[in-house]
């Protein structure tokens, strides 16, 4: 079996990889694929998320199902928490854990990256201290905006599953089912004139299965693809997809866990809603055996998922692990 390092571009190494890709070449806008969920043929859907998935890691998808209406609400209620005076932020503070808020100066002048981070589902691991209560429509906002997170999510990993031949629910299961894991991360980045400078996330891929990532108006997010770095272009109301390090390593190195990263806008206000899907800490997630055999042997090990974020995290600080 070799070495995991060999196929995962996720572990301490990753600081110098950041270094070496930060100077890479910008390519432009990237054709990142679309996704119209609205097609009635599943097969045709089927196919293009998993081709989406194994060329890229990366991509959109519209008419997804998610109202309008609620994702604006979202987006309303999490700018009004961070416009909140900073004392009135701090009553959701870290307190040693990663969930809450905090305000982190990344550099130059005036340049922050503040962040609220907290658990989603299930209803077992929720810890509402770290829930704003002011903005007051916040957790209903958010509770509803989870329910169809999770619909969204089940129904990708549902046709990834079946584009590679295996029952509907294999990945689903596979990191937990009902007891997998969503937490949202919003991120707040206010203007800098050092945007050409200042890389808001650096390099990375997500140490969970899939992560599923709502924009505002402001591009920032960036995909590295044929060695270079490509901006995702802003389609209104599309979700960003984002593969993981663990769907990566269930299917064997046959979906790409991305490399991206964010960077700051010199006058405009950035925000993302990222909501990371991973499984349960205790479960044991590798190469799944329907998918690899004699001609197509492991390429990486079978890991308690606590112990691998461990080793992914090993050489960072908790509150300098990248966002988006």
């Amino acid at each position: 079996m070799e070495d995991e390092r060999d196929h995962d571009t996720t572990s301490s190494s990753l600081p110098f990889l950041s270094k070496q890709l930060a100077g890479t070449t910008l390519g432009g806008s990237a054709d990142v694929p679309v996704v119209d969920l609205s097609v009635s043929d599943e097969d045709f859907l089927v196919h293009e998320v998993v081709k989406a998935s194994e060329e890229w890691g990366i991509f959109q998808v519209v008419n997804h199902g998610i109202p309008e209406e609620l994702m604006r609400q979202l987006q309303v209620v999490g700018k009004q928490f961070f416009d909140l005076p900073e004392a009135e932020k701090e009553i959701v503070a870290k307190d040693g854990d990663f969930e809450g808020y905090k305000r982190k100066y990344l550099g130059g002048i005036n340049n922050w990256d503040q962040h609220l981070f907290h658990r989603l589902s299930p209803p077992s691991i929720i810890n509402y201290k770290y829930w704003p209560k002011n903005p007051p429509q916040y957790r209903e906002v958010t509770e509803e905006y989870t329910k169809h997170m999770k619909r969204l999510t089940e129904k990708i990993l549902g046709w990834l599953s079946e584009g590679l031949g295996l029952p509907r629910e294999a990945f689903t299961q596979n990191i937990g089912g009902e007891t997998a894991e969503y937490v949202l991360r919003v991120n707040f980045y206010p203007p800098t004139q050092d945007s050409e400078l200042v890389i808001g996330a650096a390099a990375h891929s997500d140490m969970g299965a899939i992560a599923l990532l709502l924009p505002n108006e402001v591009p920032g997010l960036q995909a590295f693809k044929d060695e270079q770095w490509l901006d995702l272009n802003y389609i209104n109301s599309a979700v960003v997809v984002i593969i993981g390090d663990q769907l990566m390593r269930m299917t064997n190195g046959r979906f790409k866990n991305v490399l991206h990263r964010a960077k700051t806008d010199k006058e405009r206000l950035r925000i993302s809603w990222p909501v990371f899907v991973a499984p349960r800490a205790d479960m044991s997630v590798g190469p799944l055996p329907e998918l690899t055999g004699d001609e197509n042997p492991p390429k990486f090990k079978t890991l308690i998922y606590n112990d691998y974020i461990d080793q992914k995290i090993k050489g960072w600080a908790l509150e300098d692990l990248p966002v988006y």
